[in-house]
């Protein structure tokens, strides 16, 4: 009887320990709410390696920034959604915006009202010239950004790229991260090159940031992609999952894969 007892106790004390030491990112990851669709790019997108070079953790107020259809908000919104905070800074929409706007917003929003996941999400709306609270001031342990930069380098007139790095600045704590991914184009290649092709300059990007207050604190390579060459004729659109030349070089194209992108996590200072 006693043997039997300590068995028990030894069984209980292992379920404990799985327990406390699961990994809530690879646990967010797993999600049966993903779709198996979603789950193929895991290979280029790499979330658990990078969500954990963010330093991610489920007590986080995290802000996403532009989460458009919700790839990387299917896995933060269950990450976060017993102890933490997830804001989704999606699209600022008016009645002239573009109707891929306004259809986004409007989808992701039927997902905060019916998707079990994202039920405790909060909602704000970005726009590097127009709605620059992304969240209270002061407020998020966490600011990420996943392949905008390049949409706010093509407004360069009205300073779209400074004004999206300072607003992200504002939202974050004293010691706060702002986790970057984004397209990269080599740092040989004509400037002119990052005006429509979606890929950035990594020194570019860092720039923009230090001119915001942030520090560099990390590099990654997570996310790299030795294949591509960033030398399109669709740019980046060239590649999967958007294929912009259709049947043309299809399977040259998917060969490749997903674009090259930069990893970078910069700090706010204390």
């Amino acid at each position: 009887m006693k043997h039997t007892l300590r068995l028990v106790a030894a069984s209980l004390l292992a379920m404990s320990a799985t327990a406390t030491y699961a990994d809530p990112i690879s646990e967010a990851v797993k999600s049966e709410h993903r779709s198996a669709e979603a789950k193929l790019r895991d290979e280029y997108r790499n979330p658990q390696q990078t969500l954990r070079f963010f330093e991610i953790k489920p007590t986080d107020t995290v802000v996403e920034v532009s989460p458009g259809g919700g790839w990387y908000t299917d896995i933060l919104a269950p990450l976060l959604d017993e102890q933490g905070q997830l804001i989704a800074a999606h699209f600022f929409v008016e009645e002239d915006s573009n109707d891929y706007y306004k259809k986004s917003l409007k989808n992701f929003k039927q997902k905060v009202a019916n998707h079990p996941p994202y039920k405790n999400i909060k909602l704000t709306a970005f726009h590097p010239t127009k709605a620059l609270e992304i969240a209270e001031a002061g407020s998020a342990d966490v600011v990420l950004t996943f392949r905008n930069v390049h949409n706010w380098y093509f407004n360069a007139a009205e300073k779209a790229l400074e004004n999206a790095f300072g607003a992200f600045f504002q939202a974050l704590k004293p010691g706060g991260v702002l986790g970057v991914v984004e397209h990269e184009l080599p740092e040989s290649a004509a400037d002119s090159k990052m005006e429509k092709s979606g890929y950035m300059k990594r020194s570019v990007v860092i720039e923009a940031a230090k001119a915001a207050g942030f520090e560099l604190v990390a590099q990654s390579d997570i996310n790299a992609n030795s294949m591509d060459n960033a030398d399109h004729p669709k740019g980046v659109w060239t590649l999967p999952p958007s294929l912009r030349l259709g049947e043309q070089d299809r399977a040259k194209y998917l060969a490749i894969g997903e674009s090259n992108r930069m990893t970078l996590k910069f700090v706010k200072p204390e």
